[in-house]
């Protein structure tokens, strides 16, 4: 059985996961650990549970969901994954970073290339992968049957949805991806958002004003 752990790290308050099961294999999804205590945070918990990460994945590549790639990547060895789509996003990264003022760690280049229906595996468990663009061209959703909950990154929030107003975001797209990817899931999957709090794809189709 999976577990997931999350940590809401940077100034952007993003949500960072942590998938783990029986096996204590783990998988590490949008580190934003932006400074050294969020990277001390991220590692004690790995450290204390007893994990041992197998797998680095980014939902997107935005620099809130990424300024942990490289710390990540370094510490326990990993190859970046990402859907190629959003390798622009990526390259860009540390320009964006620095119209914000920020100093950004590189990240590395993606080594694995992910695509809709590939499967992700760590342990005794697997993730299967939708892509769901709009917020970025590459935006990619991990999600899992047996206990029906997705990673969905910012494509879908808690009574919202992610920005289509970024380089490579559409509106027409997002929409499009949420109610022909994600909604035919069940209204019963959990989702776990970039940022905020988790909901579920019920409460979303009939509450949320973007998709009503």
């Amino acid at each position: 059985m999976i577990s997931i752990h999350s940590f809401t790290f940077n100034p952007f308050a993003e949500n960072t996961y942590i998938l783990f099961d029986e096996t204590k294999q783990c998988i590490i999804i949008d580190p934003g650990c932006y400074d050294n205590s969020e990277r001390t945070a991220l590692a004690t918990f790995i450290d204390n549970a007893g994990l041992k990460p197998v797998k680095l994945l980014n939902t997107h590549c935005h620099l809130d969901h990424v300024f942990g790639n490289g710390f990540v990547s370094q510490k326990y060895n990993l190859k970046l994954e990402i859907n190629k789509n959003d390798e622009p996003v990526l390259d860009s990264y540390l320009t964006v970073a620095s119209i914000y003022n920020m100093n950004a760690e590189p990240s590395p280049s993606p080594s694995v290339y992910l695509n809709e229906g590939d499967i992700i595996k760590f342990g005794n468990s697997e993730l299967e992968i939708v892509l769901t663009p709009g917020h970025s061209p590459g935006s990619i959703t991990f999600y899992n049957k047996e206990q029906k909950f997705m990673i969905a990154g910012d494509v879908l929030f808690q009574g919202s949805i992610g920005r289509s107003d970024l380089p490579g975001g559409n509106f027409e797209t997002l929409i499009n991806s949420i109610k022909t990817k994600l909604f035919p899931l069940g209204d019963d999957y959990k989702v776990y958002s970039g940022h905020g709090p988790q909901t579920t794809i019920g409460v979303e189709r009939n509450n949320n004003p973007f998709l009503v």
